[in-house]
């Protein structure tokens, strides 16, 4: 599986990208990270995203197992997840994987899921992969389908990285497959999970409410601003809100 990764030591710093995307989602939020966190950190591509290989089977238990070898058994980490890349860390958050986790941060997770919702996900998991003659044209179509669109250039690392090129023609990134994952078991999650949680989301994110996330956690916040990209788009805001997670755990331990 791929990663980027910097620093040294503990504790350990997990990067999880949603659903379609990438490590590379992270550039903004980096500086932050580099300039104030003391240990390593470690920005994977989950399997079936970006430069990691495709896989035969794609579920949130399975892209938490991956990212536990990586981190390696027994290591303690705090986790900042984006929208599926949350429900990773929640998931790996239980404690069923090996990894100790203090901390997650879930910014921007979908919380409610219709018949519709769910339908639309099966859809596209069936989708062919659907190919560029022209390598724009791809990357449009990648910051398109993952809410990018405006946000980064198209010349970017970002945008780069969410496409591949083949035999000269190009693709996205990720295998279509991986929105198989389905529903994500919140509501079993957090009754099982020890670590502290904080979930956050863009005040413009059509994807989650402040009411669906106070249901798991009495002091969710909005980030003004912002949609469903706020890592990407206000990503100061993101790490103050992870600073806070961190401090006000420290302050009642």
């Amino acid at each position: 599986m791929y990663a980027e990764s910097g620093g040294s030591g503990e504790p350990a710093l997990l990067l999880l990208h949603g659903l379609g995307a990438n490590a590379a989602v992270w550039r903004n939020l980096l500086p932050f990270v580099e300039a104030h966190w003391p240990g390593r950190w470690l920005a994977p591509d989950l399997p079936g995203h970006g430069r990691s290989p495709h896989a035969a089977l794609y579920s949130y238990g399975a892209h938490a197992a991956a990212a536990a070898e990586m981190v390696g058994q027994g290591k303690r980490v705090a986790i900042v997840g984006h929208s599926m890349g949350g429900v990773v860390g929640l998931m790996l958050a239980t404690g069923w994987f090996g990894v100790g986790v203090s901390h997650v941060l879930a910014l921007g997770v979908k919380l409610r899921w219709s018949a519709d919702d769910l339908a639309r996900m099966t859809s596209l998991a069936a989708a062919p992969v659907r190919w560029f003659d022209e390598r724009y044209s791809a990357i449009e179509r990648y910051l398109r389908v993952s809410g990018l669109g405006g946000l980064v250039d198209l010349d970017s690392p970002i945008a780069a990285a969410g496409i591949q090129e083949e035999s000269g023609r190009f693709r996205l990134a990720a295998d279509p497959r991986a929105s198989s994952v389905g529903v994500p078991p919140i509501d079993d999650l957090m009754h099982v999970i020890e670590a502290k949680v904080r979930f956050i989301a863009g005040a413009a994110d059509a994807m989650v409410s402040l009411d669906d996330m106070r249901r798991h956690d009495p002091l969710a916040a909005i980030i003004a601003g912002c949609g469903h990209n706020a890592h990407v788009e206000q990503p100061e805001k993101v790490w103050q809100a992870f600073h806070l997670l961190m401090n006000s755990a420290k302050a009642t331990a």
